[in-house]
Parts: C-alpha cells; sequence; structure tokens
C-alpha cells in the first residue's frame, strides 16, 4: 500500500477504538482531531450509505488526503427497519443512547418478532474515487439490557448464533461478529491491493 495513513472521519471515539482493534497496526488510521480538523458532520440523508458518503467527501474536499466515512444503523424488522439511519438521534438531537434504547424497548413492548439487524457501510476515498463496503450483523432485540461494554445499543442487541448481547462482549469477541468488522475486513483488502 503507498500510503499508509487514512483519516477516519469521525469524532466517535468507540467507532475508531474499533476499528483500530481490527486493522491493528496495518495501516495508521488518524481520527479527525488528529488530523486536525474540528468539524462536525452533518448526517441530513435518508440512507446509511449516504451519510458514510457525506463524511468522506466532506473530508477530502477538505484535505484532497485517502479518507474513509462510516455511518451505522440498527434496522429492526418489526418496526419497519426503524431506528435505521436515525439510529444515533433516534430519542432526540443529543445523542443519548440510554434515552434511544428506552424508546426502542418500549416501541418493542409486546412484540414477539424482534428480529434486527445491524448494517455498517464504509465510504473510502481513495485517489479521489469513492469505493463503498458494506457489513451486516443479524439478530433479535431482547427485552433488558445486559453487559455494559460497547456502546450504543450494544446491550440489547444479541447476535445469531450467540447467547450473549454484544454489551456482553469484550471487544475482542465483538470484533469477531461484529458488522463494523465485516465492512473494515473488505475495507482492508481493498487497502492491501493499493
Amino acid at each position: 500500500m503507498r500510503n499508509s495513513t487514512v483519516i477516519f472521519a469521525t469524532n466517535n471515539q468507540h467507532k475508531v477504538e474499533e476499528i483500530r482493534a481490527i486493522t491493528g497496526t496495518q495501516f495508521n488510521i488518524i481520527t479527525l482531531k488528529e488530523a486536525g480538523i474540528n468539524i462536525d458532520i452533518p448526517e441530513p440523508h435518508n440512507t446509511i450509505q449516504e451519510n458514510a458518503s457525506e463524511k468522506s467527501n466532506t473530508i477530502f474536499k477538505l484535505t484532497k488526503q485517502n479518507c474513509f466515512g462510516e455511518d451505522t444503523g440498527l434496522e429492526v424488522e418489526a418496526l419497519n427497519g426503524e431506528p435505521g439511519v436515525k439510529s444515533a438521534r433516534y430519542a432526540g438531537d443529543e445523542k443519548n443512547f440510554e434515552a434511544n434504547i428506552d424508546k426502542l424497548l418500549s416501541k418493542l413492548n409486546g412484540i414477539k418478532h424482534r428480529n434486527a439487524q445491524f448494517k455498517t457501510v464504509i465510504s473510502l476515498m481513495w485517489d479521489a474515487k469513492e469505493y463503498l463496503f458494506e457489513g451486516v450483523t443479524k439478530g433479535k432485540i431482547i427485552n433488558e439490557r445486559r453487559g455494559k461494554n460497547g456502546f450504543g445499543y450494544d446491550a440489547v442487541f444479541m447476535p445469531e448464533d450467540s447467547n450473549k448481547t454484544f454489551g456482553e462482549m469484550e471487544m475482542a469477541e465483538k470484533n469477531l461478529l461484529s458488522h463494523r468488522r465485516k465492512a473494515t475486513d473488505k475495507l482492508i483488502e481493498f487497502l492491501k491491493q493499493q
């Protein structure tokens, strides 16, 4: 790979830690803060993919450097795909995940069919061209929070073939199964070929 430094267009330290844990030392992934960029990139779109593209394109226009943006949403079948693209702001613009989980559990109250999936889309701007990588993890929403690890909806999301929520898993265990891992693996494969 020619240039191993890639800017990750996010201010979310949890996401940075997860992706760095997956990529290890193969690439130098730097945050917006480390790149000296102090902006909050808007997420105005109706799809996860468009929001991921917004992030990478915004930072590419600013820096002209290779960078990637990521957007993730939780899609619940019984709620017609909610919270989806609004996952971080489900209960309001303050991005309070405890309130988001409360809203989700209250909407699912009494519903037995609780299938859900996490979807991550990574938008990479590489040599001024955009490449997209997607990862999906299927599972279900349980009735109450379990576990203190992770962030977002992790305490109520149990992936298929597991008896633990993401919130009960150490990061290494979550990273074996996660949507972000699946999308990041595709990103790594692409970068290795450059």
